[in-house]
């Protein structure tokens, strides 16, 4: 509650009233979380840009110092996806960082969660998962050591198994709903995406 009440008024950070009506329509966000969100959001700011956190931009390398991302191995991948710079320096406005906690939030529906896992998967944002972006998946997961290197051999094969069972159309790579359709069946898919999202 005291940083709600900060939050509110106190101390030169504030968020308008009305703001956090619309923040708590467009995100899966409570009012308190919102709040909370916003206090932390500043605090990745320098002083001097704190009394206008609904403006600023947080660049990646402060973002990143988050626990949520610090030991995400899709740390940067998530940056990119949430980020609406147009300088492609992957920072984040206020409303860019509320969207990237409501996905992560509990409360984010499995087609939501699907939609942005996909995105993050996609390495060379072209729509679709292929062979590439599948490799880069399995070593971000697997860690990139040598002792949990996968050999060409396994990553291959564990590859063709990956398509075999979620490329219906047989087109080599997994579309967006194909990739849900997978998600759809697999209902542990919210705990074991957990790392991701």
């Amino acid at each position: 509650a005291e940083a709600a009440r900060a939050a509110m008024g106190g101390s030169g950070s504030l968020l308008r009233r009305e703001a956090l009506g619309e923040y708590q329509e467009l995100t899966f966000l409570s009012k308190q979380e919102i709040l909370l969100a916003y206090k932390r959001f500043s605090e990745l700011l320098p002083k001097e840009e704190r009394e206008n956190a609904c403006s600023a931009r947080v660049p990646k390398s402060q973002i990143l110092t988050l626990p949520e991302l610090r030991a995400n191995p899709f740390q940067h991948r998530i940056c990119h996806v949430f980020s609406t710079s147009d300088d492609g320096d992957d920072s984040l406005s206020f409303e860019d960082f509320l969207d990237m906690l409501s996905v992560f939030s509990d409360s984010a529906t499995s087609d939501i969660k699907s939609h942005y896992a996909f995105r993050i998967f996609d390495f060379d944002d072209d729509g679709t998962l292929d062979r590439k972006d599948l490799e880069k998946l399995v070593n971000c997961l697997t860690g990139q050591g040598e002792d949990s290197r996968l050999s060409n051999a396994e990553m291959e094969q564990l590859i063709q198994n990956i398509l075999e069972e979620s490329d219906i159309d047989k087109d080599g790579t997994i579309n967006l709903s194909e990739f849900q359709h997978v998600v759809s069946r697999s209902p542990d898919f919210a705990s074991s995406f957990k790392i991701v999202l």
